[in-house]
């Protein structure tokens, strides 16, 4: 079951961006706390957004997607951007992935968004092998760039 997050959810979404960042090996740079997260999930100006995947049985969330809006200029319409999937290895081959993916892609397809997009490590084959299986396409041709700390300071000094 996929439903969409609740302030309660807040603190699961914590722990599994956590062990995602694990799996990512970057643990030391997940520094997000749960206000932080509850403050952009829902705070007066939500900046994300996040949706939970439930085990069938039991209820308990064993998956989060957490995405947020982007725009295209050169089609004049929103997308998404998914900024976290992920699945705890114990659920992991039971669909929830593929299913928050649906749910992101239904979303997408009745508010008139132009994409759906994503990065992922390059070394994590079975998140790629995934996302081909669903005829997702890498972007080849586009490099990501990114300022963060102290140039980040540097240049908005």
């Amino acid at each position: 079951m996929i439903r969409a997050a609740v302030p309660a959810d807040v603190s699961v979404i914590h722990a599994m961006v956590r062990e995602l960042a694990e799996y990512e090996r970057c643990l030391d740079e997940a520094r997000a706390t749960e206000e932080q997260l509850r403050e952009a999930l829902f705070g007066d100006r939500p900046a994300a957004f996040a949706h939970i995947a439930e085990d069938d049985g039991s209820g308990e969330p064993v998956g989060f997607a957490l995405w947020f809006l982007n725009f295209s200029t050169w089609r004049g319409v929103h997308g998404v951007y998914l900024e976290d999937l992920y699945v705890r290895p114990q659920a992991r081959g039971g669909g929830h992935g593929k299913a928050l993916l649906t749910e992101l892609a239904r979303i997408c397809v009745a508010r008139g968004y132009g994409r759906l997009e994503w990065s992922v490590l390059n070394w994590n084959e079975p998140s790629i092998d995934f996302y081909r299986a669903l005829g997702a396409r890498p972007q080849d041709e586009w490099t990501v760039y990114r300022l963060t700390g102290d140039a980040l300071d540097k240049l908005g000094a």
